[in-house]
């Protein structure tokens, strides 16, 4: 009998696909499975029981994957599982960084005792006017799971999209769409994207690719969307490019002191994967990589 402990609320919808070879625990101290969202498993003793974790998500980095490595214990993520929400919120970040609904709606609560609200917002809505994205340029960095969706809906909107991913070639981005245009250095999407949308993993290579220098190649007005992890943007060097007129918004999925203090950043409390149908998939895609593992050895997604 192996038990499972959940660090963080795990989907009933996995959680039910456990046969009679698995129970639930409270004691994480007896435990052979560990299911994890987002809890900082860094500083955590390792059971000795523990033969395997599993990330309901595709980042892993709040788990010591060397550390287990070598305690033996095979560690698993979901990647693809929650990409459409991802996707959706990318979506609707652009809308927003696109014209000032969040302006409007603060407008009109703002002034809800107002009897004439009607005529008053004829009158102010010309301060809310922004641009549409039909038309415009998205820079996708990254076409895995999330950035192929994501180039994807952008032109279904109607817009032109330029990908760059340095795990891909031009054969694989024609797969995603024949009119993705893809380049090998990032020097040739910067110039031409009215977005900019981040869509790869946070390594030491990878923080604060989004820098000074990245910043300095980008198109004045820039929009710059970040659901992928924080460290990716450098906040100081984006802080001194909205005071410039470069960037005109900054899409974060990621709320922090710097970001909070910038006014034409629009925060969003990391709800990326925040969907009933994202849970579900990641938890259903954890569960199953376990009991594979355990069933047989089979390893799909093992990370470490």
């Amino acid at each position: 009998m192996y038990k499972v402990h959940c660090l963080n609320n795990i989907s009933p919808k996995g959680l039910e696909l456990l046969d009679e070879n698995y129970e639930l625990t409270d004691n994480v101290e007896e435990a052979d499975v560990i299911l994890v969202r987002s809890a900082n498993m860094h500083e955590m003793d390792i059971p000795a029981s523990l033969k395997a974790v599993a990330r309901a998500g595709a980042g892993v980095n709040n788990i010591p994957l060397e550390k287990l490595a070598e305690a033996g214990v095979a560690v698993f993520n979901t990647p693809g599982a929650n990409a459409n929400a991802v996707k959706e919120l990318v979506i609707a970040g652009m809308l927003l960084a696109s014209r000032d609904i969040i302006g409007g709606v603060e407008w009109c609560r703002v002034n809800a005792d107002d009897e004439n609200i009607g005529k008053s917002a004829e009158k102010a809505k010309k301060q809310f006017a922004g641009t549409e994205i039909t038309g415009k340029t998205l820079g996708v960095i990254g076409l895995g799971a999330i950035g192929k969706l994501v180039a994807q809906a952008a032109e279904a909107l109607g817009m032109k999209v330029v990908g760059y991913d340095p795990y891909s070639s031009a054969e694989k981005a024609a797969a995603i769409s024949p009119n993705l245009i893809y380049v090998e250095d990032l020097a040739d999407l910067y110039p031409v994207a009215d977005f900019v949308t981040i869509h790869v993993p946070a390594t030491p290579a990878t923080k604060g690719m989004i820098g000074e220098e990245a910043l300095a190649q980008m198109k004045d007005d820039v929009v710059i969307l970040n659901f992928a992890r924080d460290t990716l943007v450098d906040d100081a060097a984006l802080a001194a490019a909205m005071e410039a007129g470069k960037v005109r918004a900054y899409v974060t999925d990621f709320a922090n002191p710097a970001v909070m203090q910038l006014d034409r950043a629009i925060v969003i409390p990391h709800l990326g994967a925040s969907t009933e149908e994202a849970e579900d998939n990641c938890a259903i895609m954890a569960v199953q990589e376990v009991m594979a593992y355990l069933a047989d050895g089979t390893k799909t997604h093992c990370v470490n």
